[in-house]
């Protein structure tokens, strides 16, 4: 079944510049003077170890800034970012008194749209979950419920999209899956995702950065030929992934 959406490139590109990010935490300089740059249009992934800073990085570019956290940031006009951002965190945050179907449609409700509840449902198929659509979250089992989250995201329709390990919870068939449909309907959107997984990276990323050090730095990794979503079993692919395994082992002593 085909989802009635405008394809991610129906949004012109847009290129997102953060400078200077910095981030105390708990008394703890996590960085300091860090610059990013989202190239516009393309998926980037962001790998590093647990507690450097990546879904603090993320809420940043989300406005989501936490407390001890700054940086100047905007587009490539030099314009804000309120209201072309698409975030999915960690945790599904799905409402627990609305129906599956309903936490889908939550942006547009809350934003006083006409809900597209066709569409909805075609991402709720896209994911497999029409069977509990109308169901509510409590029913759910946790992969389940990230799924309903990851419809909720791409229901948005944003020129920017924010996922925070957006496949960790699923089964390794189901993460294939939704890889590749993530991969489909993000065309054209400027994405960054972040995950502990340097192989989801290295398949879905057009652009890979790592987040080390402490205070942490980013550096980018070598692009790969080939356009995402590509073959795990890709001997380049496998290379490249002891490749950074190395590289985090290195930066986390």
């Amino acid at each position: 079944m085909s989802v009635a959406m405008p394809p991610g490139s129906a949004f012109l590109p847009l290129s997102v510049s953060l400078r200077g990010a910095r981030l105390v935490y708990d008394d703890l300089l996590l960085f300091d003077g860090l610059d990013l740059e989202l190239v516009g249009g393309s998926l980037t992934c962001l790998l590093g170890p647990s507690g450097i800073g990546k879904s603090s990085l993320l809420r940043l570019l989300a406005g989501l800034a936490p407390r001890g956290m700054s940086g100047h940031l905007h587009d490539g006009s030099g314009q804000s970012l309120r209201h072309q951002v698409a975030y999915m965190a960690q945790q599904d945050l799905l409402l627990p008194w609305l129906s599956v179907l309903d936490n889908v449609l939550l942006g547009s409700r809350l934003r006083g749209e006409p809900p597209d509840r066709s569409r909805a449902l075609d991402l709720l198929a896209r994911v497999g979950l029409t069977e509990v659509a109308h169901s509510r979250p409590a029913a759910l089992s946790g992969g389940m419920r990230q799924r309903a989250a990851l419809a909720r995201t791409l229901m948005e329709q944003r020129p920017l999209v924010l996922m925070d390990e957006p496949f960790s919870g699923l089964d390794a068939l189901t993460r294939l899956r939704l890889q590749d449909l993530a991969a489909e309907l993000l065309a054209g959107c400027t994405v960054l995702l972040v995950t502990h997984d340097p192989l989801e990276a290295l398949r879905l990323g057009e652009h890979i950065l790592v987040m080390n050090g402490r205070p942490a730095t980013l550096s980018a990794l070598p692009e790969l030929p080939g356009a995402p979503p590509r073959d795990p079993g890709d001997p380049a692919l496998q290379a490249a992934y002891r490749a950074i395994l190395r590289q985090l082992d290195a930066g986390s002593r």
